[in-house]
């Protein structure tokens, strides 16, 4: 059993995931890529205290990049999409 904060690594702020955050209760995460579904909702519900209804997961494949001559590739990456109850919120920013 992992620690929950090596679980969830990040939050994903983009314009998407904002617009998922207001409008459909769900919040976009970074986690770790061999995390499974169940230890998804068992970290997001202990370390933030909210109830978890449903949690999508996506493996993403590191983008080809370039600097000068030389040709890299980022890391893959696993993207989870997690559904929370109504009346449930994070606050990653607050007061900002």
């Amino acid at each position: 059993m992992k620690d929950y904060t090596q679980i969830i690594q990040r939050p994903i702020v983009t314009e998407k995931g904002t617009m998922l955050r207001q409008e459909a209760n769900q919040i976009v995460l970074a986690v770790s890529k061999d995390a499974n579904k169940i230890e998804i909702k068992k970290a997001v519900e202990e370390l933030f205290n909210v109830h978890v209804e449903d949690v999508k997961t996506m493996n993403m494949n590191g983008k080809s990049k370039r600097y000068g001559q030389h040709k890299y590739t980022r890391s893959d990456w696993k993207k989870a999409i997690v559904k929370l109850k109504a009346g449930d919120t994070v606050e990653f920013y607050e007061g900002v």
